[in-house]
């Protein structure tokens, strides 16, 4: 079963928690067991797993990014957006999660973010449940 969910990110760099799409997604799946699989297939944004019971945890987690890749570094890619793939490519396009008893098994305090560093945008992110 492959789902789509939309997401409309506010600002350049932003963290949408989608986890209760992608539980959702889940659930209308039937599975009760097997894995789920949240892809992006977009080259300046990507998907995590991480704290969602602070708010300042995702914007701490960009000021780390922006530290490794900052907007302006003397990059060669002429659209002007390097730091955004750059970016992506530490987060990661893809996440796996368990399913166990018909839901995805995070811990207390985990949530799942599609992470944009080149918005505002209509993104799309992919969801995979695969039984097993």
């Amino acid at each position: 079963m492959l789902e789509k969910v939309s997401v409309k990110t506010g600002s350049q760099f932003d963290f949408i928690d989608i986890t209760s799409q992608v539980s959702d997604i889940v659930k209308k799946s039937g599975v009760k067991q097997g894995l789920c699989c949240v892809h992006v297939s977009h080259t300046t944004a990507g998907v995590t797993i991480n704290e969602n019971a602070d708010p300042a945890v995702p914007r701490d987690i960009i000021m780390g990014l922006d530290k490794i890749a900052p907007l302006r570094g003397g990059y060669r890619h002429a659209e002007g957006n390097s730091a955004a793939h750059i970016k992506t490519s530490l987060v990661g396009p893809s996440i796996t999660v368990i399913i166990e008893d018909g839901r995805i098994i995070l811990g207390t305090w985990q949530s799942i973010f599609f992470c944009d560093f080149d918005g505002p945008r209509n993104r799309t992110v992919y969801v995979k449940v695969v039984s097993g």
